[in-house]
């Protein structure tokens, strides 16, 4: 892998599960700087001290301008951003007829808002930036579906969407967007949506792909969405 020094690298949604196997995989095999986004911070505090001067936390919620603006603040005084990683989810796992408005507000606001809004504020710190969004299989035009996630799916198909549209946008940039559509990895998100199916991947595997995906991905494809499920779910 490249050592990568003198980058940034920006992951939402870090505080457990993927995410934090993100952070962990970055700071072990690249040289970057990592600025984990969450709102809560309590393992990652292990990390930072594990990895002085490597890493910055910030608690906010991504969701809010002042959120947004304090990552921007945080990013202007580090390594350009080589890396964003969109990895914050949310999930409401109910049949479609329960689904509240504020429920439905709540998933898009996380799954497609932020991201949005978030690049979008980050673009004056990006150069020549890999962006990631981390989708899910169930967002895949054709793929399976399964009942009370129409909410969760939707938006992630919304995401989908939104990852070829910025790299339209942005192809006369060196700036680089693709989407991978996860499958069925251990975190607690897909224990509440499947609960007792054992998942096909842990986070520590699914992040190391996503580090090595991270790097070599801009030299070969652009725009894409991949899904990467070996089960269903």
């Amino acid at each position: 892998m490249n050592n990568e020094k003198n980058r940034t690298v920006c992951i939402t949604g870090a505080s457990r599960g993927l995410g934090y196997a993100l952070v962990e995989k970055f700071l072990e095999n690249t040289g970057c700087e990592v600025l984990a986004v969450t709102r809560g911070s309590a393992d990652l505090d292990k990390l930072e001290i594990q990895w002085p001067g490597r890493l910055r936390i910030v608690n906010v919620q991504i969701t809010s301008e002042d959120g947004l603006e304090t990552v921007f603040n945080e990013l202007r005084d580090m390594p350009p951003l080589g890396y964003l990683i969109h990895n914050a989810g949310g999930l409401v796992y109910k049949p479609f007829a329960e689904i509240t408005p504020a429920e439905l507000r709540s998933v898009y606001e996380i799954n497609v808002f932020a991201p949005f809004l978030l690049t979008q504020k980050l673009l004056p710190v990006m150069e020549a930036a890999h962006v990631i969004n981390v989708s899910s299989v169930g967002g895949v035009q054709g793929s399976m579906k399964f009942p009370g996630l129409s909410a969760y799916s939707s938006s992630k198909a919304a995401l989908n969407c939104l990852t070829e549209m910025w790299s339209e946008e942005f192809k006369d940039t060196d700036h680089v967007f693709n989407c991978l559509a996860l499958g069925s990895v251990e975190t607690e998100m897909f224990k509440t949506a499947f609960p007792g199916v054992p998942a096909s991947s842990s986070p520590s595997d699914m992040a190391a792909y996503i580090v090595n995906f991270a790097q070599e991905a801009p030299g070969v494809m652009r725009g894409k969405i991949i899904s990467l499920s070996r089960s269903n779910p």
